[in-house]
């Protein structure tokens, strides 16, 4: 790889944005070439420093881990002096990235008609609760609730349980992040096209919502609810999570009548593919309760290794239900960078989550983790910004940078 030659070294992106969804986004712009300049509150920071699980340089590693590649200036984009320079550093960029609640920016003087007065060529990123209009439009939100909302934590748990969280809290903010870093994409694309540019406007409701498959089509020719159902698939079964005898899991995934048919195989009960109760995928999904006793008795029987090792040689798909613990244990993980160790100053060494997408060519490069707060202010604001040092000093001294 030439690593001077990126996808997007020619962009730039100032993260105003705090928390987790839109400056995911402007991560992973940066992760591929993006110049990404967070701007954070002076002596404060972006609230996600202080998420989770502290770190000694005194941010958490959330932080360290989601803000990498960035580099961090501070400004009080609430005063006036603080919303012109913020409009100074808009003229030179290409993409802004908020999640303020709608009419946030307006109120300060640096709303997208603001800032597009300054670059016509603008793309903004904008990510609330509910997206900028609508009735729900002026209420706040996170993504526990933007899960909730969605419908996706209607349908997690067992049928007698509650509703439960589907094992991150911020699960709906990565997707946001991640349709707001296609957005952003796709609005360069056109602004190649047009010389003009545009806003993204994203719900943190919306990207879940969108990734729960047929629900909303099913429910609006036929009239069925969705309920909870544990680990089981509504369309397909054997198709859940299985005990073994070492005491960890498998999931085991059989969406035809071909992969049971294997199955029964590995298990060494072809009769089962044969029979009139369990051959055909409609019998098996009468008879959920009975196939997979029949799975699990077979799984219980072997440590979970063999019992991958066993479907592996049969074609069977079956993996590891895999504890972070599990997950550094695995090779393919680190083969493939999907884990990857980036040497940083403060922390030393450090594993955190690979980039993504793989690309053959110009792939994602991790520069360093999330920075110091305000490590850049003289870099962007004497030598690229054009400010002189005791401009600087004063706009310090007056609580603006």
């Amino acid at each position: 790889m030439n690593e001077q030659v990126m996808p997007l070294d020619d962009v730039r992106v100032l993260d105003i944005a705090t928390f987790v969804a839109a400056p995911f986004a402007a991560a992973c712009l940066g992760e591929f070439g993006a110049d990404v300049i967070k701007v954070e509150r002076p002596g404060i920071g972006d609230d996600l420093r202080r998420l989770g699980t502290p770190s000694e340089t005194g941010d958490t590693y959330w932080w360290l881990n989601d803000a990498r590649n960035k580099r961090s200036i501070t400004l009080n984009l609430k005063t006036e002096r603080g919303a012109a320079l913020f409009r100074k550093l808009v003229a030179s960029a290409d993409v802004v990235v908020e999640n303020f609640r709608p009419g946030t920016l307006e109120r300060w003087g640096i709303g997208f008609a603001d800032l597009l007065e300054v670059n016509p060529r603008l793309v903004m990123l904008r990510v609330s609760a509910y997206g900028q209009t609508g009735p729900k439009s002026g209420l706040p939100g996170f993504a526990r609730i933007a899960q909730a909302y969605a419908g996706l934590s209607y349908l997690t748990g067992q049928p007698d349980t509650p509703p439960l969280i589907a094992g991150s809290t911020t699960l709906a903010d990565y997707l946001a992040g991640l349709y707001g870093a296609f957005g952003i994409m796709l609005a360069l694309r056109a602004r190649e096209r047009t010389g003009r540019g545009q806003y993204i406007d994203i719900g943190l409701h919306e990207g879940i919502f969108r990734f729960l498959d047929e629900i909303a089509p099913v429910y609006d020719k036929t009239g069925v609810v969705r309920e909870r159902a544990g680990t089981e698939a509504p369309s397909a079964t054997p198709h859940s999570h299985y005990p073994c005898a070492d005491g960890r899991w498998v999931a085991i995934a059989c969406t035809n009548d071909k992969m049971f048919e294997r199955l029964a195989s590995v298990m060494g009960q072809p009769e089962l593919a044969e029979s009139p109760q369990f051959g055909l995928k409609r019998a098996r999904l009468e008879a959920r309760k009975a196939i997979n006793a029949i799975v699990s008795a077979w799984t219980r029987a072997h440590d979970r290794d063999a019992v991958i090792a066993a479907c592996a040689d049969g074609g069977v798909p079956c993996g590891p239900v895999c504890s972070i613990e599990d997950i550094f244990g695995e090779a393919q993980y680190w083969e493939r960078e999907t884990l990857k160790r980036v040497a940083d100053p403060r922390v030393g060494e450090m594993a955190v989550n690979g980039t993504l997408p793989k690309l053959s060519d110009t792939p994602g490069h991790l520069k360093h983790l999330g920075p110091e707060l305000g490590t850049d202010n003289d870099r962007v604001y004497i030598d690229e910004l054009g400010l002189e040092a005791d401009e600087l000093d004063t706009l310090r001294r007056d609580g603006v940078v």
